[in-house]
């Protein structure tokens, strides 16, 4: 029988070595949140919670956005919806937290049908 391992710690451990899968998996998520139809707003929504257990934790960003834990986590949740107020608080922490300072540098294409 082959030894496997848990994808959520695959992705944990990539996340806390290496920057750039880092960001992108941040920056990818909010992208699908706001842009997307209601698959991509729950792929995203997925990306952003991978993407707190692997750096701030709920915890912590419970304290820095002064929303509850357990708000945040059923925010991204399946189910979650979360308000623009919140959603906002969570994206400016978390962006501040990778050092982006102007929401200018996420870029989302659109593509016109």
């Amino acid at each position: 029988m082959a030894l496997t391992r848990d994808f959520r710690d695959t992705i944990m451990e990539r996340a806390k070595r290496d920057p750039v899968y880092r960001q992108g998996l941040l920056t990818r998520g909010i992208g699908l949140m706001l842009a997307g139809d209601s698959e991509d707003l729950y792929v995203g929504k997925s990306f952003v919670r991978d993407y707190i257990n692997a750096t701030i934790g709920f915890a912590a960003l419970a304290k820095r956005t002064s929303i509850p834990k357990e708000s945040l986590m059923r925010m991204f949740g399946p189910k979650g919806n979360p308000s623009l107020s919140n959603l906002n608080a969570v994206i400016h922490t978390l962006l501040a937290k990778e050092g982006v300072k102007r929401a200018s540098r996420l870029s989302i294409e659109l593509e016109t049908v």
